[in-house]
């Protein structure tokens, strides 16, 4: 997981990078497990995170595990970014926006969400 999980510098500040980029539903419910147990050793209100969901697949189980992953990774999450959600549908991004209680923002590249994600 360490290749799909894993820490990059952008103008001198960490973010946790999340690739699940063509990520089949199992590889999905994979990364997001790891993904719980990483970002939960690290301070509260510390991380920057992006995920990249380009192609991914999100099915009924997957939606339900990333709602669950959103609620409980966010006190440790300072601010978060996603690329590559254009094909989720927008009710289920609203309920990921409501289960979470937590700003998602999306955008087209990487470069813009790190930009971004390195704003004070």
């Amino acid at each position: 997981m360490d290749d799909r999980i894993h820490f990059v510098e952008h103008k001198g500040k960490q973010i946790l990078l999340l690739d699940a980029s063509q990520a089949t539903a199992q590889q999905m419910l994979l990364l997001l497990e790891y993904a719980q147990i990483m970002v939960a050793k690290h301070a509260r209100e510390s991380l920057l995170v992006l995920a990249d969901l380009t192609g991914s697949k999100i099915d009924r189980t997957v939606a339900t595990r990333v709602k669950e992953v959103l609620a409980l990774d966010r006190p440790f999450v300072k601010k978060t970014a996603w690329v590559g959600a254009e094909n989720i549908p927008h009710a289920l991004m609203d309920s990921f926006h409501s289960f979470s209680q937590r700003e998602i923002v999306l955008f087209k590249t990487r470069e813009e969400a790190m930009d971004w994600l390195v704003e004070e």
